[in-house]
């Protein structure tokens, strides 16, 4: 179990209050000045902004915050492409960049655009290809690759990235195939709720339990073999409320997603209570399912800021 790594604390910020280069240049900087580990943006085609350009102004506003997708959507970016963005990405940055991919799951992107939904198997196969593309595009070497979804026919990838091989890679998702893939070739597995339906809602409750939560462990130590020790798990937080009573906080995250009140608590997918209380619930966490990297969305950046104070680094 990979236990032993080291905290480290990433916020999300897809749709800030205000889009102003100021705004975007002061909200990196106090990430940066608050002990976080990285600035991230996902990949949605709704009222969010656009990842690539949001990711590089924060990069360009802070020195030494790193910046990452979290998560790029496969369906909507062609790996050659992607490439070229992810290791500009990274030689702009001064290799601080992580690239966050995944398979896709937000049904109402997929319908307000017009891109074919496809079944869960059918986008991890081009997830799968996709990462041999952008590795092969990153080599040294030129890329050659004949698959079912992408072929490449002796492309140099250029620039190449700063940090070689290649950008620390994050895969997320809930289920066991991309688990699996992301124990298999990934630095970063993101353990998130099994959203297949496409959806949040209380359908994902029951598979955000300690017990669903221990069977995708153990999916990401079969699937890793030897690599499991030094890969890093991350656990996305969907709710964050600090200084909020327990008691009263998990009867009602119960009541919303299905649970009872000690799976609400267990949940590694939220953090409630006193500062205390939230410490030692993610030293318990790492210790039971070796999470050391913890996923916040922005509106949770000031209040938990005593809590990576305590814990970053540690």
């Amino acid at each position: 179990m990979p236990a032993d790594q080291p905290f480290r604390f990433t916020v999300q910020c897809s749709s800030p209050k205000e889009i102003t280069p100021e705004s975007w240049a002061a909200l990196a900087r106090k990430v940066e000045d608050l002990g976080y580990y990285s600035l991230t943006v996902s990949d949605h085609l709704d009222e969010q902004i656009a990842p690539i350009a949001a990711l590089m102004a924060a990069a360009n506003a802070t020195s030494t915050l790193r910046i990452g997708s979290m998560l790029f959507c496969n369906d909507y970016r062609h790996p050659v492409v992607l490439a070229k963005e992810a290791a500009t990405l990274d030689v702009l940055s001064g290799g601080r960049f992580d690239l966050g991919l995944g398979a896709g799951w937000l049904a109402t992107d997929y319908e307000r655009a017009g891109i074919p939904l496809d079944p869960p198997g059918v986008r991890i196969d081009r997830l799968e290809e996709a990462l041999a593309v952008l590795k092969g595009l990153f080599a040294a070497e030129p890329c050659h690759y004949d698959g079912k979804h992408y072929q490449v026919n002796g492309l140099d990838g250029t620039p190449k990235p700063t940090q070689r091989p290649y950008p620390p890679i994050v895969i997320g998702g809930g289920g066991k195939r991309v688990l699996s893939l992301a124990a298999r070739e990934a630095d970063v597995v993101a353990v998130n709720m099994n959203m297949h339906k496409g959806v949040i809602d209380a359908s994902v409750g029951p598979n955000a339990t300690v017990a669903a939560t221990d069977q995708k462990i153990a999916w990401i130590r079969e699937a890793a073999g030897e690599r499991f020790p030094a890969l890093v798990l991350q656990s996305r937080i969907h709710l964050a409320l600090v200084g909020f009573d327990r008691t009263e906080t998990a009867n009602n995250l119960a009541a919303g997603f299905g649970l009872t009140p000690e799976e609400a608590v267990g949940t590694p997918h939220a953090l409630f209570g006193s500062v205390e209380e939230i410490v030692e619930d993610l030293l318990i966490r790492r210790e039971r399912f070796g999470f050391s990297s913890i996923g916040i969305a922005v509106d949770a950046l000031d209040s938990m800021a005593p809590v990576v104070a305590k814990l970053a680094g540690s």
